[in-house]
Formats: structure tokens, C-alpha cells, sequence
């Protein structure tokens, strides 16, 4: 098991995008990517949300627009995702066109909007949302109490965050394979889930909810798990070993993966899912003791 404090962690935000860039349109992670998103879907139900806008972050190649959008039709979307790539493909599918944007107006829809910006800095301006989504993003980010600090900043009094991301028990089985084998390099951090409930209520947020589960994937062969975890994000930890590994050192993660296999006969491979919301609350307690009220929570009398 892995897992670090949240403030700061060893992962290279550069490789994140440049690793997403290599898997367009997210096709070999869409079976893990589709059940999540689907998941959280079904809890938003029962939450009494009417957003007039929603912050999608880490939106990739826009995945969960139709999904946000009939569930809530009156709200605009704006997708924001560090990789160049997925925010190109996002704007060259969403973008409307002719018949398309009669369609919209008709039924006062509007046109999604994507933005390339690191989700801890968007420089949109304040209380620009009552709903923050995030559906496996959260993880790839060095700073996620950053990010927590930008979400709140980001919602309305009020507003909703609401995200899924990976805990510290996945790839279990990769990194005790990695040790069999004797490999030595870094593997990719992930938060426990109460430390995302600590920072939450730290920074701004109230009654938040917190919970996981744990998925296992099944494998007939150590090469299919290994492509699927490339396909997943790969590992862009900065300690990971550097240059070209040759076949030697392959085949070795490959003998470390086989030795793990179950008493099942298949190779597991561990998904750890916490899933958090929380509500933007009107005020948070500062150094020194201060509190600070949002312009947002001052009512008129």
C-alpha cells in the first residue's frame, strides 16, 4: 500500500500530460472510466442539485458531457484538463454546427466549453459554479490540497464538489511484483480517503462524504495487466527509473506479475475508488485564528 500526505506529491504534472496525450480519446481505459463515471452518476440522484453551471475537471476528451447534460439540462458545461490533446478533441466534437445549434437553442441547451488549464490553477474568476464534478482526475495531481483550495474558490455558497479517485491499495499486486523482481523504481502515490475529508473540512468545505470500494480485475496473462494499467495513465512518478529498459528488465516485471498469480489460477489486479462530496461552505478559518466570510454567504437584509 501507498499512500502520502496530501500536500506535495512526487508526481511529474509534464508526464501526466504527455503520457494522456499517447492514449487519444481515452479508448483502453473507457471500461474502468464508463463504471465510475455511471456510479457516480447514480449518486448524484439523490443529491438536491439544480446547477446552472458545471466545472468538469480533468474532463479529458469531454467523456461525461452528454452524461451531466441530461441530468442537467438548463446547466452550462465547461470541461478544463491539463492535455492539450484531449482539449482539441473535446472542442473539434462538441463544436456546434449548423442544425446543431438550432437544436441546442430549441431546447435551450448550450454549447459545451473547454479550457487547458491546470485544475489547482484556472484563473476563472470567483464563485464561477454551483458544481464542481472530477471522475478519476483527482490523483494525477502533485498538489491535491491545491486543487481542493481552487475547487472552493471556484464554488458558489452552497455549491456541490463531487469527485472519484484512486486510493492507495491500486496496483497492489504491480508494486509487489516490482519488489519480487527486484526493480528498483518509483510507483505512483495515491491519498488515503480521509485525508481528502480532512482537507476538505480544512479548507472551506462542510459535511463531507466520504467512502470506497475496491474493484479486482482478473488476468490471464501479465502482459494484458501491464497494457492495462498503461492504458489507465501509465506511471508518472518522478522517481520512476529513467531511459530505455531492455527486454531483460521486461521480462523480469513480466516473472514478477506470474509469481503473484492466485489461487484462482488468473493474475488480480486491485482498483481502489474513493468517491468524496462535499458543499462549498461560506467560511473558512485562516491562520491565527481568523475567519473568513465569502462575499457569497452575506445576505441582504
Amino acid at each position: 500500500m501507498m499512500s502520502q500526505k496530501p500536500q506535495s506529491l512526487a508526481i511529474n504534472s509534464r508526464h501526466v500530460a504527455l503520457q494522456f496525450a499517447r492514449r487519444p480519446s481515452l479508448q483502453g481505459a473507457r471500461f474502468v472510466l464508463d463504471e465510475i463515471a455511471q456510479r457516480m452518476i447514480e449518486r448524484l440522484q439523490y443529491i438536491r442539485i439544480t446547477p446552472t453551471k458545471i466545472l468538469d475537471m480533468g474532463c479529458g476528451p469531454g467523456l461525461r458531457v452528454e452524461a451531466l447534460q441530461n441530468l442537467y439540462p438548463k446547466a452550462s458545461y465547461l470541461g478544463i484538463d491539463s492535455c492539450e490533446t484531449f482539449i482539441q478533441e473535446a472542442q473539434s466534437k462538441y463544436t456546434a454546427r449548423g442544425l446543431d445549434i438550432l437544436w441546442k437553442k430549441f431546447n435551450a441547451q448550450k454549447t459545451p466549453e473547454f479550457l487547458l488549464k491546470d485544475m489547482a490553477t484556472t484563473e476563472l474568476a470567483p464563485e464561477n459554479a454551483e458544481m464542481i464534478w472530477s471522475n478519476l482526475a483527482l490523483h494525477w495531481h502533485p498538489s491535491p490540497e491545491q486543487v481542493m483550495l481552487e475547487w472552493r474558490r471556484l464554488l458558489k455558497v452552497g455549491g456541490l464538489c463531487m469527485f472519484s479517485c484512486f486510493g492507495p491499495h491500486t496496483f497492489i499486486e504491480l508494486r509487489e511484483a516490482v519488489a519480487r523482481a527486484g526493480i528498483q523504481t518509483a510507483m505512483m502515490p495515491f491519498v488515503d480517503m480521509h485525508d481528502f475529508g480532512d482537507i476538505m473540512l480544512e479548507n472551506g468545505f462542510v459535511d463531507p462524504v466520504m467512502d470506497q470500494e475496491m474493484i479486482t480485475l482478473t488476468y490471464k496473462t501479465p502482459e494484458k495487466l501491464l497494457a492495462d494499467v498503461y492504458q489507465l495513465g501509465g506511471n508518472p512518478s518522478m522517481g520512476r527509473m529513467g531511459g530505455l529498459r531492455g527486454r531483460q528488465w521486461y521480462q523480469k516485471l513480466l516473472n514478477g506479475i506470474e509469481q503473484g498469480r492466485k489461487a484462482d489460477g488468473l493474475l488480480h489486479l486491485t482498483l481502489e475508488i474513493a468517491y468524496g462530496h462535499a458543499w462549498r461552505s461560506g467560511m473558512v478559518k485562516g491562520a491565527a485564528g481568523e475567519t473568513k466570510i465569502s462575499i457569497g454567504a452575506i445576505k441582504r437584509i
